[in-house]
């Protein structure tokens, strides 16, 4: 599938705090990856305002686009409202909800993170919709905006055209699911590892873990977890783990829990449902063998669970995405 167009909304007031959330975006799909895929995204900085000028001390945003040319791409993405919105109840930016409207008329993406969910909700596109935003602000967002179902508890939210995430570093978890959707796992998995993250947080898990877990490594779990990586297809269980940790299986439920705000069995289906994907992406192997290799057992079972969590058939994935070579 085409990466298109990616328009980045840059607030005219923008400050150190607003550079993180708005430099993930720009890292993820400004910066050209042509041995993963060719061509990459295309991102337009489209800024609020002048399309030169100081936005605070030391920086300066030279913009070629403006808020009017978020219309036509291919993908929107908002991560900010002046913080009056939040603060004051104040509307947001007339001209922001205009353009979004159109954008989504015109057939684009809308992606959110943090704050950025007032805009798409003003705009109209989460009415009847799940969203997110970050934990700090969505009882006011579920108080303003009644029509649409807020979750807090989630890290970022897929409704097809419309995406919303929590705030800071959610929104790099949302970034690489957009590439995941667009240009498959293999992509994702290998720009993930550039970056030096996981390569797939699911959606689901919670926005705020109990990070109070040792600093050792070799205290932690992951050794156990990148050898439970490693034997995907053999029958993992809980007692299986623990086993291999040392632990009890309380103990590392609670553990695997805090760390990564999911259970172990969870944990399993969501590694050896991309495991699967990269298969499908770089084999010829049949859905049946795929299965087997993942773990999950039967092609039953894996069309179930690929639908489930991927959206599509594993068929349809394999026809979806170019072939990379494993």
């Amino acid at each position: 599938m085409s990466a298109g167009s990616v328009a980045l909304v840059v607030p005219s007031d923008f400050g150190v705090a607003d550079l993180y959330e708005l430099g993930i975006p720009a890292a993820v799909f400004g910066t050209p990856q042509p041995d993963l895929a060719d061509p990459w995204y295309e991102l337009w900085l489209c800024g609020t305002g002048n399309r030169s000028r100081d936005t605070m001390p030391g920086f300066t945003l030279n913009s070629a686009h403006g808020l009017e040319d978020i219309v036509s791409a291919d993908t929107v993405i908002v991560s900010w409202v002046p913080d009056e919105v939040f603060e004051d109840n104040a509307p947001v930016p007339p001209e922001l909800v205009s353009a979004l409207r159109r954008a989504h008329d015109n057939g684009a993406r809308i992606v959110s993170a943090c704050v950025g969910a007032y805009a798409l909700a003003e705009a109209g596109l989460l009415d009847g919709k799940k969203a997110t935003a970050h934990w700090m602000h969505t009882a006011l967002l579920a108080e303003r905006y009644p029509e649409i179902q807020v979750d807090a508890s989630q890290l970022y939210i897929d409704e097809g055209d419309v995406l919303t995430s929590a705030g800071m570093s959610a929104g790099l978890d949302l970034c690489l699911h957009l590439v995941r959707r667009d240009l498959g796992a293999h992509v994702a998995n290998q720009l993930a590892r550039r970056m030096i993250v996981p390569g797939h947080r699911p959606g689901h898990l919670g926005q705020y873990v109990d990070l109070s877990v040792p600093a050792s490594d070799e205290q932690g779990l992951t050794p156990v977890l990148d050898w439970a990586r490693a034997r995907l297809d053999e029958p993992l269980t809980i007692e299986v783990l623990a086993r291999q940790a040392a632990m009890s299986p309380r103990t590392f439920y609670r553990k695997l829990h805090a760390t990564t705000g999911t259970t172990p069995l969870q944990w399993l289906l969501n590694e050896r449902i991309t495991r699967a994907q990269a298969l499908l992406e770089s084999t010829d192997l049949s859905v049946e063998k795929i299965a087997a290799l993942s773990g999950i057992g039967t092609a039953n079972n894996l069309r179930h669970h690929f639908l489930k969590q991927v959206g599509k058939s594993p068929s349809d994935y394999r026809q979806a995405f170019p072939r990379h070579q494993a």
